[in-house]
Parts: C-alpha cells; sequence; structure tokens
C-alpha cells in the first residue's frame, strides 16, 4: 500500500469520524429539545386554558367557538416554546453527555470544545429559522383568525366583554364597570379624549347593553340618569354639564380591538411592520405611541426565535463547567431558572418600552444581548482550561 492510499484512508475515516459524531450531537439535541419543547408547550398551553377559562369559558360561549380560539392560539404557544425548549433540552442533553464522560471522550481524541458548539449552534439556528416562519407567518394568521372570532362571538353577545368591577382602555379612552347582571350594568364612567386634547366624562346608574345597530358598533349603551362633562383643555374653568333622563352610546370595536388601517401589529408579518414603520414615519402627524408599538412588534418577531441561538451560545459551556455531577438534573433547574429570568426581562422590557418610549430595538434584543454574552464570557474560560 502506497503512502497516498495510507493518507487518502487516514482522511476519509477522520471525515467519517467527525461525520457520525456531528449527527449524533444534533441527534441527541433535537431528541431533548422535543422534550423540553413538549415540557413548555404544555405549560403555555394550560395556561393559555387558564386564561380563556378566565375570559370565554365563564362567559358560557360554544365549545366549538372554544376549540376554534384554542386552535388559532397554537402559532403564539409555539413560537413562545421553543426558545426555552432550546435551553433546558440544550442543557440536560450536553449535561448528560457531560456526566457520562463523553464530552470527555471527545476532548481525548482531540475534539476541540469549537467543535462540538459548531453543531449545538448550527440546531439551534435550525430551530430559530423554523420558530422564525411560525412567529412572522402563522402567528399572524392565527391572531387575525382569533379577532375575528373574538369580534363576532362579542357582537353575537356584547355583554361578554363587560365583566364587574373592571376597567377598559384603549389608547385615548377608559370604561369603568360596575356591577355586571347579564345584560344589565350598574354604575358605569366613560372617559375618553379627542383629537385636541378636550375631554368627556359620562357616568350613568343604571345601563343595558344592546345589540349594535351599525357597522363598526361592538355594543349600544342605553344609559338612564346620565351625566356628561365637557371639559375644554385650553382653559380648565370651561366645561359644560349635561343631564338625560335616557340616552344611547356606541361603543366601537376598535375600544376593544386597537387598530390602525384595519390591523394591529401582531396581525403582520416583518415585512409588512417594516413598511407600516417607514409609512407612519413619513407622516409627521403619526402617533408615537402607536409607532413604538409597531416597533417593539418589530423587533420582537426576530429576537424572541433567534433567541434560540444566543440560549444554545449560553447552554453548551454552562453545561461543561457545572455538569460534571447528575448534568442532566443540573441542566434541567439552571435551564428552568435561567427560562423564567428571561421571560421577566422580556415581559418588563415590553411594558417599560410601551410606556415610557424606549428604543424598540434594545428593549426586545436586551435580554438575548445578555445572555449571548454570558455565554461568550463562559465559552471563553471554558478554552481556557
Amino acid at each position: 500500500m502506497n503512502t497516498q492510499s495510507v493518507i487518502s484512508r487516514f482522511i476519509d475515516s477522520h471525515i467519517l469520524r467527525n461525520h457520525v459524531i456531528i449527527v449524533y450531537l444534533i441527534t441527541e439535541l433535537l431528541l431533548y429539545f422535543t422534550i423540553a419543547f413538549l415540557f413548555f408547550f404544555m405549560v403555555f398551553f394550560v395556561n393559555q386554558i387558564l386564561l380563556m377559562a378566565e375570559d370565554i369559558l365563564k362567559k358560557r360561549v360554544l365549545v366549538g367557538d372554544v376549540l376554534r380560539l384554542i386552535i388559532y392560539s397554537l402559532p403564539f404557544i409555539i413560537a413562545q416554546s421553543a426558545p426555552f425548549a432550546t435551553l433546558v433540552g440544550f442543557l440536560m442533553c450536553l449535561g448528560r453527555l457531560v456526566t457520562d464522560n463523553e464530552i470527555l471522550i471527545l476532548r481525548a481524541s482531540g475534539m476541540p470544545f469549537l467543535f462540538i458548539l459548531i453543531p449545538v449552534l448550527l440546531t439551534a439556528l435550525c430551530i430559530s429559522i423554523v420558530s422564525f416562519f411560525i412567529n412572522d407567518y402563522l402567528l399572524p394568521v392565527g391572531t387575525i383568525k382569533y379577532n375575528e372570532l373574538y369580534r363576532s362571538i362579542l357582537i353575537s353577545n356584547p355583554g361578554l366583554e363587560l365583566e364587574s368591577n373592571s376597567v377598559k382602555r384603549n389608547e385615548n379612552t377608559t370604561l369603568v364597570i360596575g356591577t355586571v347582571n347579564d345584560t344589565h350594568v350598574s354604575d358605569i364612567l366613560f372617559f375618553d379624549t379627542d383629537s385636541r386634547g378636550n375631554q368627556r366624562i359620562i357616568a350613568a346608574g343604571e345601563t343595558q347593553v344592546l345589540q349594535p345597530k351599525a357597522p363598526g358598533v361592538l355594543m349600544q349603551l342605553d344609559m338612564y340618569n346620565a351625566t356628561i362633562i365637557f371639559l375644554n383643555q385650553q382653559s380648565r374653568e370651561d366645561y359644560k354639564i349635561m343631564h338625560a333622563a335616557s340616552g344611547l352610546m356606541n361603543i366601537f370595536t376598535d375600544s376593544f380591538f386597537p387598530q390602525n388601517s384595519g390591523t394591529n401589529p401582531r396581525e403582520l408579518t416583518s415585512i409588512d411592520l417594516k413598511h407600516q414603520i417607514n409609512v407612519m414615519q413619513a407622516n409627521p402627524n403619526h402617533s408615537d405611541f402607536q409607532l413604538n408599538l409597531y416597533k417593539l412588534e418589530y423587533y420582537k418577531k426576530f429576537s424572541l426565535p433567534f433567541g434560540s441561538l444566543f440560549f444554545a451560545m449560553l447552554a453548551m459551556p454552562i453545561a461543561v463547567i457545572f455538569g460534571k455531577h447528575n448534568g442532566q438534573t443540573i441542566g434541567l433547574i439552571i435551564g428552568l431558572f435561567v427560562s423564567v429570568l428571561y421571560w421577566a426581562m422580556m415581559i418588563l422590557g415590553q411594558t417599560f418600552g410601551i410606556r415610557s418610549g424606549f428604543s424598540g430595538f434594545w428593549t426586545m434584543w436586551s435580554p438575548n444581548i445578555l445572555v449571548g454574552g454570558i455565554g461568550i464570557l463562559f465559552f471563553t474560560r471554558l478554552i481556557k482550561k
């Protein structure tokens, strides 16, 4: 056997060995990701069921409509579950490989940590791409169908949306609701503001909820012994008060479903969101509040699904460093703890961004940047050992 043949066989066996190892790692990662995904899917699914039980089921909505609402909610549940499943699944998988000394064997055979990291990141990238498709296409479709069905349910029985002792808010309107008994409401209070900042306050002790009689009207309120106050923004001393034994007031659909050009941000794809943002920025009279909502949703389209990549970057070094004993259990505990922190950061950041108008990019991407930065620090420490 000549030298060239020996080298060729060595190269072929080396490539084959690397190929087998990569396939093995990816298979294990996907297996544990699937298990973790089913766990988080059930968590978010049960949470959605509980929300519906509070908001829909107790209002005696037809079972078929409830099932359709659940189906339309599935893209949101899947999009939420994938990043957290990546973190927990990868931590458990790599933790088990460390505990069983499989990572040690790979290292002893000359495999650097970077070689192990590559299939981890490739698997996370594939998960992110699929998750992005769901988040960018299926989620808007599901949201549109969900809102259409929910609107039809409300229009068929407008009293469903009114809850006892609750407050309904929109950008410029607030509805304070007293005790609700079927279609009868006691102590209702309505605030709204026009484009000039002038305010109107309507109060009534007794109100009857009627079916809408015009397109775009969600419900009609027949108010008894109503008092109406008009406040002038330019002069606080200038106001008007009216009293009426009875009066009809229309509550429009967009009072409960804020819309812009017939849609809300969650009903748009990333391309449509970007176009709408450009249109709003070109309009000198655009609403900063609405613009910020669109920006937050646009950056969330990318930050949430591609959070899997940042979680994978964190999972690999964490599992190797802390997974020497009971790595699978340790990975589960660490993964759940980080998931809760990440979720809290997302919720708090989005709330802060909506209320303060802070940059949508930094609000949505800060959790990923923090997770990725910590992952790089741990990985740097790992390869320096």
